[in-house]
């Protein structure tokens, strides 16, 4: 744990081969993080962009385009597992992410079988598997965690969304007696993103209604209690000059919570960040700021649905263009 008295933890939101065996072991061997998540988009820039995996794609002629996307990405996801594995076996996370095939966002049992399959492939006890909060996502999430079977709930906005999942690995856990290890992703700098240009326009404080919104689900989230289950902040990258670097890690911090960020946003965390417990928020300042927004004109609801939207079909594009490219 990064702040362990807390039970704070820093994930890297970043796989990268080169990386992997260089700069990723360095962070882990400071204490500076002690997993790492993965999504497609990670996975596109990195395939495509990095001549580490040249060699290992000239072995796949004659696979599918998805079969040499999942050697890739499964060898990676191995080289990070065994990295973190003596932290796992510790009890200090040392989680890795992979996400299913964003086309199967609407389908459970194919997300479920998807799962155990990557799982299975992967072989390591470390491994999260992601799956998008979507309506058939509850129920793939209760089915894998119920197996033992660790998962990372993603693209998470709304309070809605979070109790969906809280919930599935909740009946999962009465179901295998035991819990399993779950995070709740919440993504939050893509709400302000959204937002912040309105609300400036109004004269209202900007970069405050993402944080708002995810301090809203971490209560939410804490007050039921599902075993071996807290929230993950993410999308915690700053865009641009407004704000500083590691403004999304500072304003989250809580206790049993996990942020996994770029490595930038965790090196400015690391060099000058400020290590205060900021969550829990109270209610009332909560709603206060919800209330502003509202007032401004801005539906929360149709802004969260929009996120949603986007943040599938752009894991779904990413996902789309790295098979393209690999056919």
């Amino acid at each position: 744990m990064y702040i362990a008295e807390a039970r704070f933890a820093l994930w890297a939101d970043f796989i990268e081969r080169t990386f992997l065996n260089e700069g990723f072991k360095e962070l882990i061997a400071k204490g500076i993080i002690n997993g790492a998540t993965s999504n497609p988009a990670i996975f596109k820039n990195a395939i495509l962009t990095s001549e580490a995996y040249k060699s290992q794609l000239a072995e796949l002629e004659g696979l599918s385009s998805k079969e040499k996307y999942e050697a890739l990405a499964i060898a990676d996801i191995q080289t990070a597992a065994d990295i973190l594995r003596p932290l796992f076996d510790k009890g200090d996370d040392g989680y890795v992410s992979i996400e299913v095939d964003p086309f199967l966002c609407h389908d459970a049992e194919a997300t479920i079988a998807e799962g155990i399959r990557l799982h299975e492939m992967i072989g390591r006890p470390n491994v999260m598997i992601k799956v998008p909060a979507t309506a058939a996502g509850y129920s793939a999430m209760e089915v894998l965690a119920s197996q033992a079977i660790p998962v990372n709930a993603t693209l998470i906005f709304s309070v809605e969304q979070a109790l969906g999942c809280a919930q599935a690995f909740g009946r999962a856990a009465e179901k295998n007696g035991k819990g399993t290890d779950t995070v709740i992703s919440v993504f939050v700098s893509r709400i302000d993103r959204a937002i912040d240009g309105l609300l400036a326009t109004k004269g209202m404080a900007t970069g405050l209604t993402g944080i708002m919104n995810a301090a809203d689900i971490y209560n939410r989230v804490e007050a039921l209690g599902i075993p071996k289950c807290r929230v993950l902040f993410a999308s915690t990258g700053v865009k641009g000059d407004d704000l500083r670097a590691s403004y999304y890690i500072d304003e989250l911090l809580a206790p049993n919570s996990v942020n996994t960020a770029p490595i930038a946003t965790i090196d400015a965390f690391v060099k000058g960040g400020d290590r205060t417990m900021k969550l829990p928020l109270e209610e009332a300042v909560i709603a206060a700021h919800l209330q502003q927004v509202a007032d401004a004109g801005i539906s929360m609801q149709k802004v969260i649905e929009q996120q949603i939207h986007e943040g599938l079909e752009a894991f779904k594009e990413a996902f789309n263009e790295i098979l393209n490219t690999l056919e």
